[in-house]
């Protein structure tokens, strides 16, 4: 194995490692454009250029691979100068209209600038005009060529990660410019990542695009919920200042580096896959029929349905349901499994989708749309189409007295039942929610809760994966968490539980069940669950 020294540290590498990798391993960071890991090397923006002892020209470090005795230096006068004179070359045709440019503030060529430039330009401003500005390609992304530098991360993007190849280069010399092949659209499922690799405002978000400065907003690690990938994120939310949003707090969501589940992407639908968390939501404790609604307090409310339960329970065990969720957390499915399995002692327990299957590829996308089916099967909860049939049945015999329901529109998912007529027989219909829907319309008590990013847990995902979110907003209205709910349930019920917070929770899902462990200890490294 190679032993190789970068600005005085020496460590020894893999034979083939390049300049670059090495680099980042010693905690040093060499500028680049076209250099992205998750891509093949182009080595066409000479912005990694470093100085190797014994080479008699700078070597580019995204392509040279160490060698054994290897002496770099990453920050010599001769590095900084060429630093200058790439920035130079890249704005020759580039128009310094960063004030009105939605990259600023997280601009490659902007940060490289004041990093590394800070140079008094040679050349006046009659540049090179390219042939679109601020053009859309297809649903989710905007071209503006005039500001590409051709790194070409966007043509290796599409050649070699979706294999779509919607992206070429065109022209020569300083005409060269990116742009579709004739006849092609940028549609594909995992268009939007194109944008997170652009290093400049060449290709932007169209759902984003002007919608927030990059400096409002506030980052939060986070799951994505789409499918049962469980693809890494970050929850970019704005909660400070005014903008056109029209009450989102949620500005974007943008793939977290994780290599054991989706590396450095996200498909589109997971991408775009969060207006429901600032739109129609329930934010008010409400009880009574449809046509005689009123809100009340969480006090009222959880009396009145600890009542409720109480008495359908008192009458007979069998005559309460209860429909779990796939989208639940491994905490809230806990809870809810101590709550009306083991202490009230119910029968009738099921796990219905909210969601129907969808498609699936070979890369990130799952048919399977909800990020924690794999937990509910560790807890022992399974979907089975004929459970369903027979709650339906009973419920027309008129065996069910009251029906809890986490989150489900059944009016939707069961249009063939008909559904309507049949929760009509139920005189109880317990709706414990997030986002209204034609079910909780026709509920007679609204518990709100809070939605995944509104509070602390964890998915299991298709691969067994155990995984942690945190909180990125606090909830809206009345709403709370499910934990907050369940617990204060109990209490109602007469069973005696502890005021836990997420982390008590995990910790004694950890003592029961092997599988959550490793959630546990990632929480415990980066105190996601702190209260």
């Amino acid at each position: 194995m190679p032993t190789v020294t970068i600005n005085g540290q020496t460590i020894e590498v893999e034979k083939g490692t390049t300049i670059i990798q090495v680099a980042e391993k010693l905690g040093t960071f060499i500028p680049r454009y076209c250099y992205h890991p998750g891509l093949s090397i182009a080595g066409n923006c000479r912005m990694c250029l470093v100085e190797v002892e014994k080479f008699p020209k700078l070597q580019i470090a995204c392509h040279v691979q160490c060698s054994d005795g290897m002496v770099v230096h990453t920050e010599s006068e001769r590095v900084k100068k060429t630093r200058e004179h790439v920035l130079e070359f890249l704005l020759v045709n580039h128009p310094l209209d960063c004030p009105v440019c939605d990259q600023a503030g997280e601009c490659g060529l902007q940060d490289y600038y004041m990093e590394h430039g800070r140079y008094d330009s040679r050349l006046d401003e009659q540049k090179v005009k390219k042939s679109k500005k601020a053009e859309p390609i297809g649903q989710t992304v905007m071209l503006d060529t005039e500001r590409c530098i051709l790194c070409s991360r966007c043509v290796r993007f599409s050649d070699e990660i979706t294999k779509t190849s919607e992206f070429g280069i065109f022209n020569r010399g300083d005409h060269s410019e990116i742009g579709l092949y004739p006849g092609k659209e940028l549609n594909n499922p995992y268009s939007g990542n194109v944008v997170d690799i652009c290093p400049v405002g060449a290709l932007t978000d169209r759902d984003f695009r002007f919608k927030c400065r990059v400096w409002y907003l506030k980052k939060t690690n986070s799951i994505c919920t789409g499918c049962s990938r469980g693809c890494n994120i970050t929850m970019e939310t704005n909660t400070d200042r005014p903008h056109h949003g029209h009450g989102e707090r949620v500005m974007r969501l943008k793939p977290r580096y994780q290599p054991a589940i989706n590396k450095w992407w996200m498909c589109d639908h997971g991408r775009y896959n969060y207006k429901w968390i600032d739109h129609g939501r329930m934010t008010e404790p409400v009880k009574g029929s449809s046509e005689h609604r009123q809100t009340a307090t969480w006090q009222e409310l959880m009396r009145d349905v600890s009542n409720q339960i109480r008495q359908s329970c008192t009458d007979s065990p069998e005559s309460v349901a209860v429909l779990l969720s796939p989208q639940q957390s491994n905490e809230s499915l806990y809870l809810a499994k101590k709550l009306f399995v083991e202490e009230l002692k119910l029968q009738h327990i099921y796990l219905f989708s909210p969601n129907a299957d969808g498609d699936q590829d070979d890369l990130l996308i799952r048919s399977d749309k909800h990020p924690n089916r794999q937990g509910a099967a560790i807890l022992g909860f399974q979907e089975d189409g004929e459970n369903i049939e027979n709650l339906i049945r009973r419920i027309r015999e008129h065996k069910i007295k009251c029906l809890y329901v986490f989150g489900q529109d059944l009016v939707s998912r069961l249009p063939h039942a008909p559904i309507t007529e049949i929760l009509k027989q139920i005189p109880s219909i317990i709706f414990h929610g997030s986002n209204s829907n034609l079910t909780s319309e026709m509920a007679h008590f609204v518990l709100p809760s809070a939605t995944y990013a509104e509070s602390f847990g964890s998915f299991t995902n298709f691969e067994g994966k155990v995984q942690f979110f945190s909180q990125a907003l606090p909830a809206l209205g009345e709403a709370r968490s499910d934990l907050e709910i369940l617990i204060k349930l109990a209490n109602q019920l007469g069973i005696t539980w502890p005021a836990w917070d997420a982390g008590d929770v995990a910790r004694d899902m950890q003592a029961e069940y092997q599988a959550f462990k490793n959630v546990i200890e990632a929480a415990n490294d980066k105190e996601v669950f702190s209260s």
